[in-house]
């Protein structure tokens, strides 16, 4: 299995599939001189771009201006999965562990939100390859069936459009002899080519009158002043969207980590090959571990396969040089044919990294500074395609005084337990990963170590 892994990956180029795109817009200028702006928003990945489109939707005379450290989705909003899941949860397990009481307002909101996302699509001609799928999330050891069977009763009962297959089922849908079953969520998850809906995004807030300054990174937030090596903003307001970057606002910095998350993507599969999986249907595909594989088809019947392994480093580190590691993109690829067999011979044709943020409630958060003139959203853990929007209309709404269903969620009012400070923090999250691990080769079995934290209402995940 080395070796066929080896010659699948001899030839590919460590590039990110979504951003070598011809259709890429070109860059905007940086920001010099001294500006003025009702609204500033730092960041100009999906989080930052919903907020200017939002606030111009929202509120149509506002001035806003947007400042992207580098180009608008370059980041983790340009080199995903794709995968556009109503739940602003992460998924639904954690969203009923921690606000069973507001689960079902939060499931109608994150449905309503998907639905907004797909509009927009649809009124802005956004061509970004949106397909309202559905997703499987398919058990590989027998235990998962279990807790499969036990997601969609309470699912269901929320009126969730779900059907629980077993491995026949399952392996008709798609063929891999891994699959022992599988819980298939109709309508819960688009899939998006996620650079095509950053510029499409860009480019409807240049159409609303946005300024968007590129290759601007912000070095310091002092009161309404944001300053840049090459210009200011003064702002009334402003919105904080780095999401894994580091917060201007320091106390935050422990609430969030990075987390490098590493993908592969095939060549075109041709029809006989397509023919051997199956996937008419062409859902997004998660299976059920602890440390989980996502995949999906492209436009042109690529496979895109990453996930498994999220990459902690001390310190929190960011650099470009983490987005490659050989060992897991050629464990990557072991995995990939042991799930399709049938596929060998099959060339990876890219192979990419990229940095998320994730916090220790797994999902998204919220809050206000400097007494309610600065907002920000961050630590989506891996699951904030369509959650980003959310966070633009919740800072929105702290921004400019809005009381609406968003703003009186517990899971808006409240924050997660921050991170501890190395190197605890790296032992912890090293220990959480093989602990996950374990469970996963153990019938699902949670050590001590996971149990405590499942008491503690903490985790780490990506």
């Amino acid at each position: 299995m080395r070796a066929l892994a080896d010659a699948a990956l001899r030839d590919a180029e460590p590039r990110v599939f979504w951003l070598d795109d011809l259709s890429a817009p070109d860059t905007a200028e940086p920001l010099v001189g001294d500006q003025r702006a009702d609204l500033a928003i730092v960041g100009g990945g999906y989080t930052g771009l919903w907020t200017a489109l939002r606030a111009k939707e929202r509120y149509p005379s506002l001035d806003v201006v947007v400042l992207e450290a580098g180009t608008c989705g370059n980041a983790a909003s340009g080199r995903n999965g794709g995968f556009c899941a109503a739940s602003l949860t992460h998924g639904f397990g954690n969203g009923l562990a921690r606000w069973p009481d507001e689960l079902p307002l939060l499931e109608r909101l994150g449905e309503e939100n998907l639905e907004a996302i797909g509009a927009t699509i649809a009124k802005y001609g956004i061509d970004c390859g949106w397909e309202r799928t559905g997703e499987l999330t398919v058990a590989t050891a027998p235990h998962q069936l279990d807790d499969l069977a036990e997601e969609a009763e309470a699912r269901q009962a929320l009126g969730h459009n779900l059907t629980l297959l077993d491995g026949d089922q399952t392996r008709a849908e798609v063929n891999s002899q891994t699959y022992l079953g599988a819980l298939a969520d109709h309508d819960g998850t688009a899939l998006v080519e996620p650079a095509r809906l950053a510029w499409g995004l860009r480019r409807v807030c240049l159409d609303h009158g946005v300024r968007i300054h590129e290759h601007s990174p912000v070095t310091s937030l002092r009161g309404d002043l944001l300053r840049t090596a090459t210009g200011s903003v003064r702002a009334g307001r402003i919105a904080l969207a780095t999401n894994a970057f580091p917060s201007l606002l320091r106390r935050l910095r422990l609430y969030t980590v990075p987390v490098y998350d590493l993908v592969l993507a095939t060549e075109p599969l041709s029809a006989e090959q397509l023919s051997a999986i199956g996937w008419r249907h062409r859902q997004g595909i998660g299976d059920a571990s602890n440390l989980f594989h996502y995949y999906r088809l492209t436009r042109d019947n690529r496979i895109l396969w990453g996930g498994y392994t999220p990459l902690y480093h001390f310190g929190s580190r960011i650099n470009p040089a983490l987005e490659q590691r050989d060992t897991v993109h050629e464990m990557l690829a072991r995995h990939f044919f042991t799930t399709f067999p049938q596929l060998e011979g099959l060339r990876f044709t890219h192979r990419w990294g990229g940095v998320i943020d994730t916090s220790t409630r797994f999902c998204a958060f919220f809050g206000t500074a400097s007494e309610g003139r600065i907002a920000y959203a961050l630590g989506y853990t891996g699951l904030g395609v369509a959650a980003t929007r959310f966070g633009a209309d919740v800072m929105l709404d702290l921004l400019y005084g809005e009381t609406s269903e968003r703003t009186e969620l517990r899971m808006v009012r409240e924050r997660p337990l921050p991170f501890p400070p190395e190197p605890i923090r790296a032992a912890g999250i090293h220990l959480t990963r093989w602990s996950m691990a374990q469970a996963d080769a153990h019938g699902g079995h949670r050590n001590l170590w996971l149990r405590t934290l499942d008491r503690l209402g903490l985790g780490f995940d990506f």
